[in-house]
């Protein structure tokens, strides 16, 4: 995270922590003292305090005192939740923004897609998360449902610790490339809304292809230390 600027510090504050934590920053279990939080962000205890609060309402953290939060820990229930959540509202967002799809929208969607695929195939986790991100969500905002978009990003923010393990600690190479994405791509410059929702799915449920094995060989939550 980057030192934030002055303004209303709770808000900034909270945008920051959220934005690492949809990045894949922080890992499942991991402890975040706020003194820590709000000297990385070069501000006092209090706003941070005030936005951990705020994502622990959103289930975004957890609190374990007066101190510290955590990140929550990751399980093969937790998964199969947060998926099981992710295929019903993604897939939504994906159906009705094909309808809205331009020649300019698919020529984005081109290009970060290529960028992800090149940064997945090099192994760079942070570049890869960030294309698959803006790659999704550029999608989602073809919905035009404002409200929509947003529990989506509430979402990706329990998602993001999530990646980070998939990226850093699970053997996937038969995901690179996501060819889930040039299926989309299709589907949305056909107006197609059954074909892009479909391609989500498959997205989403490939991968955790290799992620549920791993969930299940460690045979326990990833919780906090």
């Amino acid at each position: 995270m980057q030192p934030i600027e002055p303004g209303n510090l709770s808000a900034r504050s909270y945008v920051a922590v959220r934005e690492a934590l949809i990045a894949g920053s922080f890992k499942p279990g991991q402890r975040l003292v706020m003194q820590d939080l709000a000297d990385e962000l070069g501000t006092s205890i209090t706003p941070v305090r005030e936005a951990c609060l705020r994502l622990v309402s959103e289930q975004g953290l957890e609190l374990r005192s007066g101190r510290f939060v955590c990140v929550p820990g990751l399980s093969l229930s937790r998964y199969l939740e947060i998926r099981t959540i992710r295929i019903a509202l993604e897939g939504l967002a994906a159906e009705l923004g094909a309808a809205h799809a331009t020649a300019e929208d698919i020529a984005r969607l081109t290009e970060a897609h290529a960028r992800f695929d090149a940064a997945e195939r090099a192994r760079d986790v942070t570049a890869a998360l960030q294309h698959n991100r803006d790659f999704h969500f550029a999608v989602y905002r073809l919905s035009g449902m404002e409200m929509l978009v947003g529990q989506i990003e509430s979402l990706w923010v329990s998602m993001g610790p999530i990646l980070n393990v998939f990226y850093n600690e699970v053997e996937h190479d038969d995901y690179a490339g996501a060819d889930e994405h040039l299926a989309l791509i299709a589907a949305l410059r056909a107006h197609d809304g059954p074909a892009a929702r479909a391609a989500i799915e498959r997205d989403i449920i490939r991968g955790g292809e290799s992620l549920i094995p791993y969930l299940e060989k460690i045979g326990q939550s990833l919780t906090p230390a």
